[in-house]
C-alpha cells in the first residue's frame, strides 16, 4: 500500500487519535522512587548535583513516601548515609542502622508502600568500595558473608524486597540461601545483574557520599562496551534465584534493556540513574530544553526498550503529570 492511498499521518492528526495507537504506556505504578535516609531527626539536605533529591532523616523519609503513594508511586529504593563508616561496612548490617530504623518506621506508617533496600557495602564503607579490601583488591567471597548478612537485616527489619548491586560473583545465590535458611524464603531479591562502571554515577556519589578512596570499580562492575557479557551475568543471577532483574544505567544502554528483553521472561527493571536525572534538569534550568518533555520521553523510551519498571529520581514528577492534564 502506497502514497497517497496509504497515509500515516491520518492518525497523528490529534491526540485522542495517537492515544488510541499508542505502542508503549507508562504508568506511576511502574516507577520506583530512589530515597536516601540519613541520621538525626527534621533534618532534610538538598543534593547539590541533584536539584530536588534530598537526603533527609527518617521522619521525613516517611512522609516524603507517604506523599508518593499518594500520587501513586508505590515502590521506594533505600538507600543509607551511615553515622560512622568503617573498613567492613559494619553499619550496613547493623540490626539499628539507618535502613533497618527506616524499613521498620515505613513498615508501620506507610504499610502500602513496597520497601526495596539496597543491598551493597560502599555507602558504609571507610574506602567507599562495594566490599572488603584485601591486598588492595575487593575480595568476592569474603564480601558475600558480609552482604548475606545486610540482606538479612534488612529482611529481618520489614523490607518487601532486598537488591544486591554491589557485582559480586554469586552472591545472589548466597544470600537467597540466607533468607531461605532463617525464614524468609517469600522474600524477593532484585538483582542488579548488569550493573556497568559508568561515569553517569557521579551526583549518586555525592549523595550517598561513597565515592572509592582508592582506585574505582572497573574491576567488578561491567565493561560498558560489552553486551553479550550482559546476558551472561543475567543468566547466572536468574539461575541463582533472583526475581527481577536490572540494568543499570538505563539511557545510553536501551540496546541491553532490548536484548534482555528478548531473551529473558523475567520482570526487568532499568535505573534511570543520578547523571542522567541531572543532565536533564541541568539543562532545563538553562532553558535549553523543555524539561518536563524530555523526562517523559527519556521515560517512555526506557519502557518502549522492555522494561518493566524504571527506576528513577523523576518519579514524584512524572506521577504528577501522568496522573493529571498532559503539558
Amino acid at each position: 500500500m502506497y502514497f497517497p492511498a496509504y497515509r500515516p499521518r491520518r492518525l497523528r492528526r490529534n491526540e485522542r487519535l495517537r492515544d488510541l495507537v499508542a505502542e508503549t504506556d507508562i504508568s506511576a505504578r511502574q516507577l520506583v522512587y530512589p530515597m536516601f535516609v540519613m541520621p538525626g531527626k527534621g533534618e532534610r539536605e538538598e543534593v547539590v548535583s541533584m536539584p530536588g533529591i534530598y537526603k533527609q532523616s527518617v521522619d521525613n523519609i516517611v512522609k516524603e513516601a507517604l506523599e508518593a503513594v499518594k500520587l501513586g508511586v508505590n515502590s521506594i529504593l533505600l538507600f543509607g548515609i551511615p553515622e560512622k563508616k568503617d573498613e567492613v561496612g559494619s553499619e550496613g548490617y547493623d540490626p539499628d542502622g539507618i535502613v533497618q530504623k527506616a524499613v521498620r518506621e515505613l513498615e508501620k506508617k506507610a504499610k502500602e508502600l513496597i520497601v526495596i533496600t539496597d543491598v551493597c557495602m560502599c555507602e558504609y564503607t571507610s574506602h567507599g568500595h562495594c566490599g572488603i579490601i584485601r591486598d588492595g583488591e575487593v575480595d568476592n567471597d569474603e564480601t558475600l558473608e558480609y552482604l548475606s548478612r545486610m540482606a538479612l537485616s534488612h529482611a529481618e527489619a520489614g523490607a518487601d524486597i532486598v537488591a544486591p548491586s554491589d557485582m559480586m560473583d554469586g552472591r545472589v545465590g548466597v544470600i537467597r540461601e540466607t533468607l531461605d535458611e532463617n525464614g524468609f524464603g517469600g522474600l524477593p531479591i532484585m538483582a542488579y545483574s548488569a550493573k556497568y562502571a559508568s561515569s553517569f554515577y557521579g551526583p549518586f556519589r555525592d549523595a550517598a557520599e561513597s565515592p572509592p578512596q582508592i582506585g574505582d570499580r572497573k574491576g567488578y562492575q561491567m565493561d560498558h562496551r560489552n553486551v553479550r557479557e550482559a546476558m551472561r551475568e543475567i543468566a547466572l543471577d536468574i539461575d541463582e534465584g533472583a526475581d527481577i532483574v536490572m540494568i543499570k544505567p538505563a539511557l545510553s544502554y536501551l540496546d541491553v534493556i532490548s536484548a534482555a528483553r528478548q531473551e529473558f521472561d523475567h520482570p526487568i527493571a532499568a535505573y534511570n540513574v543520578s547523571g542522567e536525572y541531572s543532565m536533564v534538569k541541568a539543562a532545563g534550568k538553562l532553558g535549553w530544553i523543555d524539561e518536563k518533555q524530555v523526562m517523559m520521553e527519556i521515560l517512555t523510551s526506557i519502557r518502549r526498550a522492555g522494561a518493566d519498571l524504571i527506576i528513577t529520581y523523576h518519579a514524584l514528577e512524572a506521577a504528577g503529570i501522568l496522573n493529571g492534564s498532559r503539558k
